[in-house]
């Protein structure tokens, strides 16, 4: 035995224009309503509107358009359960580093509700 370990690691999607000035708080992330891929995973992906209440950040959030309050800022990975995340709720969101069923969900009612705390730029 070596000593040596190997592991494998994924380097997390960078979805922001720029890391500063950025604000983002920690939250629970809904498993509902997410549909499993290929691989039997259900992801929730960097760049979804996700709506709850900032004041109880322990009761978990969901998908949301006209009712968002901020977009996740990883990938969260919601197969066995609700699990945490990161909420961006204010900053400066690149659309180009979204896949593209995530862009799709900014919409011009998600830029309304998160009402230029977040700015997606292309």
């Amino acid at each position: 035995m070596s000593g040596f370990k190997k592991s494998t690691a994924i380097t997390p999607t960078q979805i922001l224009f720029n890391t500063e000035p950025q604000v983002s708080v920690g939250i629970v992330v809904s498993d509902s309503g997410v549909t499993a891929n290929s691989e039997g995973k259900k992801i929730v992906k960097a760049g979804t509107p996700l709506t709850g209440n900032l004041e109880a950040r322990s009761t978990a959030f969901t998908v949301g358009t006209s009712d968002a309050v901020g977009v996740l800022l990883h990938d969260v990975d919601v197969t066995n359960g609700a699990e945490n995340g990161t909420l961006l709720i204010f900053g400066f969101v690149n659309l180009d580093r979204l896949d593209s069923a995530t862009a799709a969900l900014i919409t011009s009612e998600v830029k309304t509700a998160l009402n230029a705390k977040v700015t997606f730029i292309k």
